[in-house]
C-alpha cells in the first residue's frame, strides 16, 4: 500500500496539474469555497504547502509561514513552486517520526508527520476539487487515493466546530437520493466535509 507521503506527492501532483490550466480572467471565478474566489483560494493553497513544509522542518511555529501573501505576478507558478517545496520536505527522511508545529489548527498545536501529512493530503484532494469545479474541469481520484481519503474524511468530526468562523469544512451535506453519484468515493468524502459535488447546484 502506498505510504501517506505517496498518497500525498500524489494528490499535490494533481492540483498542480489543474491549476496549470488557470489564466489570468480565472482569478475572480467563485470556487465552492464560500466567500473565496480563484485568486483567494489560491493563496491559501499556495500558503498552506509553505507552511505544512515548514513545520516538517522544525519552523511550523512562527505563524507568519502560513499567511497568504500578497498575488504573485505568475500565480500559477508561485502554486507549483510551493507544491514542490512540500512535496521535498515529505521526502526528507524520518519526516512521519517528526513532531509539527501547526499553530494554524490552533494555539500551541502539535501532530506527529504520519497525522499531519494526512490533513495536508486531505485538503488537497478538496482543494484540488475545487479549483476544477470553479474552473469547469472534470476531477478523477484513482481508488487507491480515493480510499484512504474518504477514511481520513469520514474521521473528521462534524461537529460544532465546523460551524465557527474560519473552519476548515463545513457541515456534512447529506446525500440527495435523485441525484445518483458518478463517483460514490468521491462523493462521499465531499459531502463528508460539506462541498456539495453538484456545485453550484
Amino acid at each position: 500500500m502506498p505510504s501517506i507521503c505517496d498518497l500525498n506527492r500524489r494528490a499535490v501532483d494533481y492540483s498542480v496539474e489543474i491549476v496549470s490550466r488557470l489564466t489570468p480572467a480565472d482569478l475572480d471565478r467563485p470556487t465552492p469555497c464560500t466567500a473565496w474566489n480563484l485568486a483567494d483560494l489560491l493563496s491559501h493553497m499556495t500558503a498552506q504547502h509553505r507552511g505544512f513544509a515548514a513545520s516538517a522542518r522544525g519552523q511550523g511555529a512562527d505563524l507568519a509561514v502560513w499567511q497568504p501573501r500578497p498575488p504573485a505576478a505568475d500565480p500559477v507558478a508561485a502554486y507549483a513552486d510551493a507544491a514542490a517545496d512540500v512535496t521535498a520536505a515529505y521526502a526528507e527522511p524520518d519526516v512521519l517520526e517528526r513532531h509539527f508545529d501547526l499553530p494554524e489548527f490552533a494555539p500551541g498545536f502539535t501532530a506527529p508527520g504520519s497525522l499531519a501529512v494526512g490533513f495536508h493530503f486531505i485538503d488537497y484532494v478538496v482543494h484540488g476539487w475545487d479549483v476544477a469545479r470553479a474552473l469547469g474541469l472534470p476531477y478523477r481520484l484513482d481508488d487507491d487515493l480515493a480510499g484512504p481519503a474518504l477514511d481520513i474524511a469520514l474521521a473528521v468530526p462534524d461537529d460544532e466546530n465546523r460551524r465557527q468562523p474560519g473552519a476548515p469544512f463545513g457541515p456534512a451535506v447529506p446525500p440527495i437520493e435523485s441525484a445518483p453519484a458518478l463517483d460514490p468515493a468521491l462523493d462521499r468524502l465531499l459531502r463528508a466535509l460539506g462541498r456539495s459535488p453538484g456545485w453550484p447546484d
